[in-house]
């Protein structure tokens, strides 16, 4: 049997504060963006930042950058489902 050494990647404290900094910076031009009217745009906006702060605390603080790509794979299937059930609800709203 082959031995199969499992490789461990150490994340530098810099880095999450750094990921923190930037997860605060974010919330806080989410609360001014919800404060300024702008229009339809609003909602993109937020959520856009929303994702890119989701994709932080799941590539640094939950390790999946550096996990096996099954954990890739369930985790693109779930937010895919995520997805259609959104699409779904809006439809459903938007043809009332």
């Amino acid at each position: 049997m082959a031995h199969t050494e499992k490789k461990h990647h150490i994340t530098p404290y810099s880095t999450y504060i750094i990921v923190w900094l930037a997860l605060v910076i974010f919330t806080s031009i989410t609360v001014t963006v919800a404060g300024i009217s702008l229009g339809t745009y609003t909602l993109l906006v937020a959520l856009f930042i929303a994702a890119i702060k989701s994709a932080l605390v799941i590539n640094i603080f939950m390790h999946i950058k550096f996990d096996e790509s099954i954990f890739k794979v369930f985790l693109i299937l779930s937010g895919t489902t995520l997805f259609v059930i959104f699409l779904l609800t809006f439809f459903d709203f938007l043809y009332r």
